[in-house]
């Protein structure tokens, strides 16, 4: 698979190909932007061409580097395996001493936020102090073909005082290796290691790119390629992975509830909507949020703005539009404000059900 291949983000791309053609590559790069834009997967495409056996500046898909280093392009079944090795229930100890990182090619080094367990897995899988130890270890070996490289998924989820032990690699960087760190927010780490870093910021694919794509890769009819690419907010990745009949159940939920908070219901009927979305477990509370965003953006389109062509819901546009008869702008921003609040205290792995109620309570102020 070479950048030929790659959907969406063609400046990037070309400068990726330009460091590699002119032997100029950076020790350290920040990919930013929405999660499924494809920053994990330019980073595993640059790692095979920054190999490659045959090309310079890109991946010629066959030989054996770009053969082995293409299995990371699925990582599922290498967590899976790495959960295994330490067993069922491993304790704090066994999880720092067996760092989960995915590895197909000697050079190349994945780390993932560590669900801990392959079954009951962590609330929010983070990036833990084990993994980047054995990154700042690693960083300064010889690499067996051209360069080593180390891709940190989820950069973001690191704690504070775990990202000084990244930052010593960042002050003293390898001449032979490349980190390249991955975040949805890319602001939400250390200014320091955000200052050491080539930043790159991922713009969503457009949704007729994103339609394409499914059209290839997928087997929904054209109504549901057209609304999973809508849905998708120019995520190729979420589209490919959304569940056209869950998303609506969801979306409908969340919903129901901002349409009982303008409506002024009591707050007991408030808190059994927010406890029935709460207990959806199939959903990070991270996506949870970003439903009440779209939601919350399509109300303020429709009520307060000239129409788009282009709502995030565009399936619930008629009941979008009778909730806007009853949400006031100074409404709308107090729900905004109480999601925005919320979203602030997920470094802190707050509880689902009493963050949600908090929103309830947001939406239910006078």
């Amino acid at each position: 698979m070479g950048f030929a291949d790659y959907l969406g983000n063609e400046k990037i791309v070309t400068a990726l190909r330009g460091m590699l053609r002119r032997g100029r590559v950076p020790h350290a790069m920040l990919f930013g932007g929405p999660r499924g834009v494809g920053k994990y997967t330019l980073a595993v495409q640059f790692a095979q061409a920054a190999n490659c056996q045959r090309l310079a500046d890109d991946a010629c898909g066959e030989c054996a580097a770009c053969a082995a280093i293409g299995q990371l392009l699925n990582p599922a079944p290498l967590i899976e395996r790495g959960l295994e090795e330490r067993g069922a229930n491993p304790d704090a100890a066994t999880v720092e001493r067996i760092p989960l990182l995915l590895q197909t090619h000697p050079d190349v080094t994945v780390a993932v936020p560590d669900p801990v367990r392959a079954k009951n897995p962590a609330a929010r899988p983070v990036i833990r102090m084990g993994q980047l130890r054995a990154i700042q270890r690693a960083a300064y070996f010889k690499p067996q073909a051209r360069r080593r490289v180390f891709i940190v998924d989820g950069a973001d989820t690191m704690r504070y005082d775990f990202a000084n032990v990244f930052l010593k690699v960042l002050e003293e960087p390898p001449e032979s290796a490349t980190l390249i760190l991955l975040a949805p927010n890319p602001y939400a780490l250390l200014t320091t290691i955000q200052s050491r870093c080539v930043r790159f910021f991922f713009a969503p694919v457009p949704a007729e790119k994103v339609e394409a794509a499914l059209a290839r890769r997928s087997d929904l009819k054209p109504a549901e390629r057209k609304l999973a690419a809508q849905l998708s907010a120019g995520s190729l990745g979420a589209a490919l992975t959304l569940d056209l009949e869950e998303s609506g159940r969801l979306r409908r939920e969340a919903l129901r509830i901002l349409e009982m908070g303008a409506a002024g219901r009591p707050l007991t009927a408030l808190f059994a909507a927010t406890q029935q979305l709460a207990k959806n477990e199939k959903e990070s509370f991270e996506k949870l949020l970003e439903l009440f965003y779209s939601l919350l953006s399509d109300l303020l389109e429709l009520s307060h703005g000239p129409v788009s062509s282009a709502l995030r819901n565009p399936d619930l546009q008629r009941e979008i539009a009778a909730l806007s008869s009853l949400a006031s702008l100074d409404w709308i921003l107090r729900a905004t404000l109480a999601v925005d609040e919320l979203q602030g205290r997920l470094r802190r792995n707050i509880n689902r059900q009493l963050g949600l109620d908090n929103v309830a309570l947001g939406l239910a102020r006078n």
